[in-house]
């Protein structure tokens, strides 16, 4: 029988120190098969888990197999895939916090009034994950849902949360980024990329056209806690043609400051 001990371990997740005999090695192969399945990679073989993850074939199937007995992945033949079971861990993390239980209906009259989707997201490294989408029309060729990730330095939701962050940690994270021209309109030189973000943390807002896709158009705004912190970003999008930046600026960004106030206000009654 193969010792748990003996599989190669998978590449690190990131460079954070390991705290030593804190550090549950299965769980974070767990976690690593988990997060091995994408939009990309909806269903894999044990071999392709493997070689994602960096795991041995025997220590890839007894994660597979765990996670197949408590229902969070199935298979068919040799192919595995999640199950719908795997969104009750992120459902978790939404319903611990009252943020999006008190942001929704702020949302929904928000989108009501401007006619354009609305979303809220989290910084995790140098992403923002959505955690809140009240949709109109679709204006995006991504398909964004609860989950969804985006890259922070072109989109204004990001730049509104790197704004919150110390000098020295977002030194930090924009020495991290790979900084993709993902349109000819994106800002890629990471002198400018700082400036753009010290002007959004004097103003307290942040406007990004067609940097993330062409024809798109964001705004954004913080959603505050008790103690000021920018912990999400609220944001407006639509299309460019439709609502270029000059309008969105004169319409629409007093209707986002005062739902992102709103929030934060309510959020701060709460907690």
């Amino acid at each position: 029988m193969t010792s748990p001990d003996d599989d190669t371990p998978p590449a690190p997740a990131s460079d954070k120190p390991r705290p030593g005999d804190t550090y549950v090695q299965s769980f974070a192969r767990g976690l690593s098969v988990i997060r091995s399945f994408s939009a990309k990679a909806p269903q894999q073989t044990l071999s392709e888990v493997a070689q994602r993850t960096g795991l041995t074939r025997a220590g890839a199937r007894r994660i597979l197999l765990t996670l197949e007995g408590l229902g969070y992945v199935e298979s068919q033949g040799r192919q595995f895939r999640l199950t719908p079971k795997i969104l009750d861990l992120g459902f978790a993390y939404l319903s611990s916090l009252p943020l999006w239980n008190l942001a929704e209906p702020v949302m929904e009259a928000l989108v009501e009034q401007v006619k354009e989707s609305s979303s809220a997201a989290v910084l995790e490294g140098g992403d923002i994950v959505y955690v809140l989408r009240v949709p109109t029309h679709k204006i995006m060729s991504i398909n964004l849902g609860i989950g969804s990730r985006l890259p922070a330095y072109c989109t204004s939701m990001g730049r509104t949360l790197l704004a919150g962050l110390a000098p020295d940690e977002l030194d930090q994270r924009i020495d991290a980024m790979t900084l993709t021209a993902r349109t000819p309109h994106t800002e890629t030189d990471p002198q400018r990329l700082k400036g753009l973000i010290a002007q959004v943390r004097r103003q307290g807002w942040s406007l990004v056209s067609q940097e993330l896709e062409e024809g798109l158009v964001s705004m954004s705004a913080p959603i505050r806690d008790r103690s000021g912190r920018a912990i999400a970003a609220l944001n407006i999008s639509g299309q460019v043609n439709r609502t270029p930046p000059g309008h969105m600026l004169e319409v629409f960004l007093p209707k986002l400051l005062e739902a992102a106030d709103t929030i934060s206000r309510l959020l701060q009654m709460k907690t």
